[in-house]
């Protein structure tokens, strides 16, 4: 009899650890099943950063580029003789304040735009601050 009862003890402990077993189971499909929707989530966000990044670097050099043409026309009428004749002497001298601020926010050695937005706005996040390291996405799976 107590053979009997110690078999009984030990196959209703047989049968809790198989049902716990099915939970843990479960519990892992359910994980692994939205491991994969954040994995495609992650895949889809880091494609939407690299697609922004190329387009705000392309707005960057394409500003850079406006303001040299913007430079160059400062300084062209500021020092043509023709100039003298067409501008006031107030006009040249708002012409000469502007294209020295504007030299001066852009000819700064070490300060790029995108830095100056990040401070003129006091943001915490910038885009320095991103790690877009991809070796991550190697997860050996088992």
């Amino acid at each position: 009899i107590r053979t009997v009862r110690c078999f009984e003890a030990t196959r209703q402990k047989c049968c809790r650890l198989e049902q716990e077993q099915r939970r843990a189971r479960e519990q892992l499909a359910c994980a692994a099943a939205e491991r994969a929707v954040l994995e495609v989530k992650l895949k889809h966000a880091r494609n939407q950063v690299e697609v922004e990044m190329k387009k705000r670097h392309r707005a960057e050099a394409e500003l850079e580029k406006q303001e040299r043409k913007l430079q160059l026309v400062f300084e062209l009428l500021l020092q043509e003789p023709s100039g003298s004749g067409v501008l006031t002497a107030e006009q040249r001298s708002i012409l000469s304040t502007l294209a020295g601020r504007h030299a001066a926010r852009t000819l700064v050695p070490g300060r790029s735009r995108s830095s100056a937005v990040d401070e003129s706005c006091q943001s915490l996040l910038s885009h320095s601050d991103i790690s877009y390291d991809r070796t991550d996405d190697d997860v050996v799976r088992k």
